[in-house]
């Protein structure tokens, strides 16, 4: 039986991480890193995250020449995950549900650590 339309999906090395990290291990890679396309403007740019990337070689899209040792970003910077105030994943997609378990752990141990400097008397 033969499947039609089933193709192999690339992996893409940036999806997932900040702009600041990827955009780091593309530099060390020597590639020259141009933010392509961007939603949202919630988050600093070193915090968006990259959705997806394209590495060269491609086509420019101004003029057609062929461009090489250069990846394209595509930024979301609305932000880790939707609240009812503010843009972002939503908490029924897992990188949304792993933003906001990241953002309540930080929020407990910030709690802590105030709990603990309150509780502590000075000497």
């Amino acid at each position: 039986m033969a499947l039609f339309g089933a193709g192999v999906a690339a992996a893409d090395d940036y999806a997932g991480q900040t702009y600041a990290d990827a955009s780091s291990a593309a530099s060390d890679a020597g590639l020259t890193v141009v933010v392509a396309g961007r939603v949202g403007d919630k988050l600093a740019q070193d915090d968006c995250i990259v959705t997806r990337s394209q590495t060269a070689p491609f086509a420019d899209a101004d003029d057609g020449t062929h461009v090489d040792g250069q990846v394209q970003f595509y930024l979301n910077c609305n932000g880790g995950y939707a609240t009812a105030t503010t843009p972002g994943d939503s908490l029924g997609s897992q990188t949304g549900r792993e933003a906001k378990a990241a953002a309540d752990e930080q929020a407990q141990q910030e709690e802590e650590q105030a709990l603990e400097e309150v509780s502590t008397p000075d000497e």
